[in-house]
């Protein structure tokens, strides 16, 4: 079960992790052999996702080749891996293994499983020519999306979709829910049909926030946002979603629902910053907090779907690999509005 492939390979590798960090493209990494249940996919692209920075930064341990949203195809496979996976086209995501023993993974949970691997953190991420993935966690991608925009669902769609889904039994259609960091690209704010509030920075992410179905969008830099959704909603929002990972976000995010209100995090800040809420003005309001890690392989089957018959169209601009180090700084700078997407050397 063998093609041939070359030995060493191009990537992006993140040198000196920390404040003075910096991308070193090479062409001397060596290309992996797939073990058992594992496969080599040659990938055409990936995604960049925010969360790259968290390596970048040093916020926790990760592996110097980042990238969680690659796609490509398979064109080795090891031992207990089925002959008829060659040739795929498929995914490869954050989640590269779980242990599907534990009572999480046995619920349809994997990406909470507490033994899971991640692509990027345990093992070595997308941005490089080849990558070893866990063949039982790879998502086929279906005719009619390309691979452009299969790239950014992978992860971000994903994560908003999982993050929608812990509301499923919460919310009715014409509730208020409260986007920040609205300007991604990729939420599907339509799909439960919510009434979205999208909260960002400058022009061009209000343009995208209300083109993606946003009623409203409110520019936190320059506009009073707990303000304007009180008066917007009355009593505020019925949920909101924390896509950014900092402070100001989360300390804002329970002032903008109303008593009883949902507050979704998705954004991984600094290991060390905890939840600046209340517990008091929690207890008293009613309120729920609930961490959300990208969502399951069921969703992402569906989201791909709706991709295919062109429901949902993610925000993408696509970069020659060269682009890298600019790309990253810019997504330190919060300088990307949409997504971006990489194209591997072929």
């Amino acid at each position: 079960m063998t093609n041939s492939t070359p030995t060493l390979q191009q990537a992006a590798v993140v040198q000196n992790p920390g404040e003075n960090a910096s991308i070193a493209l090479r062409n001397d990494i060596p290309i992996a052999s797939p073990g058992q249940n594992e496969v080599l996919v040659k990938l055409t692209c990936t995604g960049l996702c925010r969360s790259e920075l968290r390596a970048v930064l040093a916020w926790g341990a990760y592996n110097s080749i980042i990238g969680h949203e690659g796609v490509g195809i398979v064109v080795k496979a090891g031992p207990e891996v089925p002959e008829s996976l060659l040739t795929k086209r498929v995914g490869v995501k954050w989640l590269y293994s779980a242990c599907n023993e534990c009572s999480v993974c046995k619920r349809g949970f994997p990406n909470h499983c507490a033994q899971q691997l991640n692509t990027s953190r345990h093992v070595p991420g997308t941005l490089q020519q080849y990558v070893i993935a866990d063949a039982r966690f790879l998502t086929v991608i279906p005719e009619g999306v390309t691979d452009a925009v299969a790239a950014p669902l992978l992860c971000a769609g994903l994560t908003m979709v999982g993050a929608l889904s812990r509301l499923d039994n919460e919310l009715q259609a014409g509730d208020f829910i409260v986007i920040s960091g609205s300007g991604g690209g990729v939420g599907p704010y339509w799909m439960k049909n919510l009434r979205v509030i999208a909260v960002d920075s400058g022009d061009d992410k209000r343009a995208l926030s209300l083109e993606s179905g946003a009623e409203v969008f409110f520019d936190y830099k320059t506009e009073d946002v707990i303000a304007r959704v009180r008066e917007f909603t009355v009593e505020g929002a019925h949920a909101t979603i924390v896509v950014p990972g900092t402070k100001e976000a989360l300390k804002m995010a329970p002032n903008l629902v109303r008593n009883m209100g949902f507050v979704v995090n998705v954004g991984l800040p600094p290991n060390g910053l905890d939840i600046p809420l209340s517990a008091t003005l929690c207890t008293a309001r009613g309120l729920t907090f609930i961490g959300s890690s990208v969502g399951t392989e069921n969703q992402l089957t569906a989201l791909l779907q709706a991709a295919a018959v062109g429901k949902i169209v993610p925000a993408i601009d696509v970069f020659d690999f060269s682009a890298v180090p600019t790309l990253i700084e810019k997504l330190r700078e919060d300088g990307i509005t949409g997504r971006a997407v990489v194209t591997l050397p072929q």
